[in-house]
């Protein structure tokens, strides 16, 4: 899982940029750029991990399982 949040090659994105902030509507207000689109990048991007929202787990789907299987 920390491999996931501090991977030195990660995708750039403007929505988890230090520089950025989220204005809504796929717009992130840039300190260096101005107004930038949420999956943009220039070559001031730097990371900031607290602003990354972690993907959701799926949902455990099997017929087959019950509590009884997840009780101690």
């Amino acid at each position: 899982m920390c491999d996931l949040l501090f991977n030195r090659k990660i995708e750039r994105s403007c929505s988890y940029c230090h520089y950025g902030t989220a204005l809504g509507y796929g717009e992130i207000a840039c300190t260096r750029r101005g107004i930038m689109a949420a999956e943009g990048s220039c070559n001031a991007f730097r990371y900031e991990p607290t602003k990354r929202e972690p993907q959701s787990l799926p949902e455990l789907r099997s017929p087959e399982l019950t509590d009884e299987d997840f009780a101690i």
